[in-house]
């Protein structure tokens, strides 16, 4: 489960293709990630040590990745949409003391040669400015055979810094040999039956985790990684069909953007070679999960994890048609559903969703928020801060992120059944609903909606989608408001930066 073994059976089998065409065989993924690993060693780098990526999906991402994991090295993805501050506060909690960019990012890079002078390595592809070496040339001064010393390395990822800093989460190997399977590939074998046949689309940015995993997932046992520069709903249909894809993975809004294509521009691409499509990272609305089964059939599986990996569920299409809904039930670690307090909830009531018996992580150079994952009276469970229930037979529903909740008058008010309704409303790209400040009950519900058409927006479109929440749920949910913008702050994962739109607020 290596590339490298895969570059002596299948040598010249694509490994990669990106969008725009640019390609990589095996052969050369092998070869490439081995020249990346001496270089790390040249520089330093010994396994334990961590090497900063902030980079654009690139075809160079995999060969980056795979010579770190051949290395005993944890390479940390930087999302390129991260403020300067952010970006550097990674690099130096982190503790890399190499950092790769490219020249897209050169302004920030610039920026960071100085904010962050504990990465003294430092390289940039495509061009360069002044305190980066050229990584082509100095890469190609190294040899393409693997090192002596081979050791399992691996992903140290941060939180999207949805609620506050990004959280680095570190979680150590569980086998020392390169080619031992990850909990991931063996999930995707298990759950996805992923093999040396399959070829994954990847249209989200590679520095998320589920993106990487999934693709490096696909690598290890032999398939073809598609990779998009960035999502584009047709050009998405356009490569299912060229490529003959089967296995892809999806967030709710790219669900959404394809609904919203015109119906001749959707039934003109075969997608019939789709065996697989998984999504996550945000609850779907059902509504849009119903159209994309009638639309795909019943190939479509959901489940629910972090970057932090600490549990996971699932559910497949089947399941999920009698469980409207759900996110599934556990298959790593057991759920529990907790009050404030602590205190255990029986099904059907909402509260902090603990991970018992699984995979344990730390936030790295992080203790008091680490001590917060932790559950008051079972450090052993844990918990990525979200809102939820379980039904009597164990399926789990999510209601909201603790952070979303409204507090209007002491009530607790959870915004994700409001904007679930917005984003399938006919009208509606892309909606949130936050809590904004008001003088009699602290908070009041306001929607911030991205409308289709944004000549559409005006008192009339807003008149509209309240009376349409109002008729479809309990009025203390419904938003009192609606603002309209071009654009909301969602990363291309498909997480919202709530954040963002509270503090335009406060």
């Amino acid at each position: 489960m290596h590339p490298y073994v895969h570059a002596q059976r299948t040598p010249d089998k694509p490994a990669l293709i990106m969008a725009s065409g640019a390609s990589l065989s095996y052969r050369e993924l092998d070869e490439r990630s081995n020249r990346v690993a001496h270089m790390l060693r040249d520089h330093g780098l010994s396994a334990g040590d961590r090497v900063a990526l902030l980079l654009e999906n690139s075809p160079r991402f995999f060969e980056l990745c795979w010579g770190a994991q051949r290395s005993g090295i944890f390479y940390v993805c930087i999302s390129t949409f991260l403020t300067r501050s952010d970006i550097a506060y990674i690099v130096q909690n982190s503790g890399a003391r190499t950092l790769i960019t490219s020249y897209a990012q050169h302004e920030i890079a610039t920026d960071l040669a100085n904010l962050v002078p504990t990465a003294t390595n430092r390289l940039m592809m495509d061009g360069t400015v002044d305190g980066y070496l050229p990584y082509e040339s100095t890469l190609d001064a190294y040899s393409g055979l693997c090192i002596d010393d081979e050791k399992t390395g691996g992903d140290m990822l941060y939180s999207s810094g949805t609620t506050g800093r990004p959280k680095g989460v570190f979680v150590r190997p569980r086998d020392s040999r390169i080619e031992a399977p990850t909990l991931v590939t063996e999930l995707c074998q298990r759950l996805y039956d992923f093999d040396d046949q399959t070829c994954y689309l990847s249209p989200a940015p590679l520095y998320h985790a589920a993106p990487l995993r999934f693709s490096l997932t696909t690598q290890a046992l032999g398939g073809t990684v598609v990779v998009m520069e960035r999502f584009d709903p047709e050009r998405y249909l356009q490569l299912l069909q060229t490529y003959h894809v089967t296995h892809t993975q999806l967030v709710p809004t790219m669900f959404s953007r394809l609904l919203k294509l015109p119906p001749a521009v959707r039934n003109k691409y075969d997608v019939s070679s789709l065996r697989t499509v998984i999504h996550a990272a945000a609850p779907c609305p059902v509504p849009i999960k119903e159209r994309m089964i009638e639309w795909w059939g019943e190939i479509i599986w959901e489940y629910y994890s972090g970057t932090e990996a600490n549990g996971f569920t699932s559910v497949s299409s089947s399941e999920w048609l009698q469980h409207k809904g759900t996110v599934g039930r556990a298959l790593v670690g057991e759920l529990r559903i907790c009050d404030s307090s602590g205190a255990l909830l029986p099904a059907h009531e909402p509260g902090t969703i603990y991970f018992a018996e699984g995979r344990r992580f730390e936030y790295h150079n992080d203790p008091v928020r680490t001590a917060q994952s932790r559950h008051p009276e079972h450090e052993e469970w844990t918990t990525l801060g979200d809102i939820g229930y379980v039904n009597d037979e164990g399926y789990l529903y999510l209601t909201d992120r603790r952070a979303n909740v409204i507090n209007s008058g002491g009530v607790h008010i959870y915004p994700q059944a409001a904007e679930n309704l917005l984003i399938a409303h006919p009208h509606v790209l892309d909606a949130a609903v936050i809590g904004v400040p008001n003088e009699d009950f602290g908070e009041e519900v306001k929607a911030v909606v991205q409308p289709l058409r944004m000549e559409e927006a005006g008192p009339a479109l807003a008149d509209e989608l309240i009376a349409y929440c109002r008729a479809n749920l309990a009025h203390i949910q419904c938003p009192r408001s609606i603002d309209f913008v071009e654009t909301l702050p969602r990363m291309p994962t498909g997480k919202l930066l709530k954040r963002l739109l509270r503090e335009r607020y406060l």
